[in-house]
């Protein structure tokens, strides 16, 4: 079954390698979406694909790459579209 979430993450998610992390993650994964940085310090990303490796994925985000601190999350799920094709970094 296919599912997608809709991820804001807080803390030390910025400078650390946390889009590209999520990028590599992700297309391991087989995910599609995007992961973008906001302008309030936190990351915000769009996980498409089986729900085990979206939950895998959202499960990922809560800890990070190994500089990240990550003091919160929100997790939206959302209605699966399947109009991604890959991972994008969005700037």
């Amino acid at each position: 079954m296919n599912t997608r979430a809709h991820v804001l993450v807080s803390g030390k998610v910025q400078g650390v390698f946390f889009r590209s992390s999520i990028k590599d993650k992700a297309e391991e994964l087989g995910i599609s979406g995007w992961v973008r940085n906001l302008p309030d310090g936190r990351v915000e990303a769009i996980f498409e694909g089986e729900k085990d490796d979206v939950d895998k994925m959202v499960e990922w985000c809560r800890k990070g790459p190994e500089y990240a601190r990550v003091t919160g999350i929100e997790v939206f799920l959302e209605e699966y579209n399947g109009k991604f094709k890959g991972f994008l970094i969005r700037r």
